[in-house]
């Protein structure tokens, strides 16, 4: 599966912890991530994370563009619910996510359910919608 991570400034620590607590089923699948966060996480966990560009830089784009292409199965977008900062992106990814059938999480409560569901095969449909094709996000 490839999963993409994306983090307001305030939750970027949050995103981390939770890609410690989660290495392991983590590591069996392919991450990508917008740059600071996908470093940060990557500095912490050893796991190998493809680098975007910076959230604000393109970053979002450069997933959102994955994701219309069917090339991302899960999405991680931590934000502090009073940054506002975020919300047109948070509209951009969602209104995308639910265009594709994409399961997509805004909170460490959703984030850990779909992880766990991930972890026990209950996303293997998404084999179906986009079969794998070397599991590789270019």
């Amino acid at each position: 599966m490839n999963i993409a991570l994306m983090s307001d400034e305030n939750r970027q620590e949050l995103m981390v912890q939770f890609c410690i607590a989660y290495c392991g089923i983590l590591a069996k699948h392919v991450i990508c991530a917008t740059h600071t966060t996908g470093r940060m996480v990557a500095e912490a966990t050893g796991l190998d994370v493809q680098l975007l560009l910076t959230h604000d830089h393109g970053g979002c784009q450069q997933i959102g563009a994955r994701i219309a292409y069917n090339e991302i199965d899960m999405v991680l977008f931590f934000t502090s619910p009073k940054n506002e900062k975020y919300e047109d992106d948070l509209r951009y990814i969602r209104r995308l996510c639910d265009e594709g059938n994409i399961p997509y999480a805004t909170n460490l409560g959703t984030a850990e359910m779909l992880i766990q569901g991930l972890a026990r095969g209950d996303l293997d449909w998404r084999n179906i919608v986009r079969p794998n094709t070397g599991s590789t996000i270019l």
